[in-house]
């Protein structure tokens, strides 16, 4: 692959739909990443479970910003392995404080499906392995 074709390779993840994707995944980012420090920093002894799993929900999606940023085939593979891991992280917790609301004294960003982050966190999984997968080369499609 020439530099060219993997500059085209590169900003590929981020056009069009991929720049609303960037834009999303670092909002939560933020939102996540901030209310987790906070509630650790001051309350942790309160739910420290949810907390946890919102700091982890951060984590996972600053990963997940920084590889649609950085963009190429590397990259894009790794971001689909990492919104999979979202999803069935966000499935889990979801189907979890539904099913056990008491092992949650306060919510995580991925309670109840993402309804807190008007469900922003289970659609965004859906909406980002789509656009990597349509992202994939052809003779890596079959």
């Amino acid at each position: 692959m020439t530099s060219g074709e993997a500059e085209v390779a590169r900003r590929r993840l981020t056009s069009g739909p991929g720049t609303l994707l960037v834009w999303l995944y670092g909002v939560m980012v933020v939102g996540a990443v901030s209310r987790s420090a906070y509630q650790i920093a001051t309350q942790f002894d309160r739910a420290p479970l949810a907390y946890s799993l919102s700091a982890v929900a951060g984590v996972v999606y600053g990963f997940i910003t920084y590889t649609l940023v950085r963009g190429g085939e590397t990259a894009r593979r790794a971001a689909l392995v990492c919104c999979g891991a979202e999803l069935v992280g966000v499935l889990t917790v979801g189907t979890w404080t539904l099913a056990e609301p008491s092992a949650f004294p306060d919510a995580t960003v991925w309670s109840d499906f993402g309804m807190g982050y008007l469900f922003i966190p289970v659609l965004l999984p859906l909406s980002a392995i789509y656009w990597l997968r349509k992202g994939v080369p052809q003779e890596d499609a079959a």
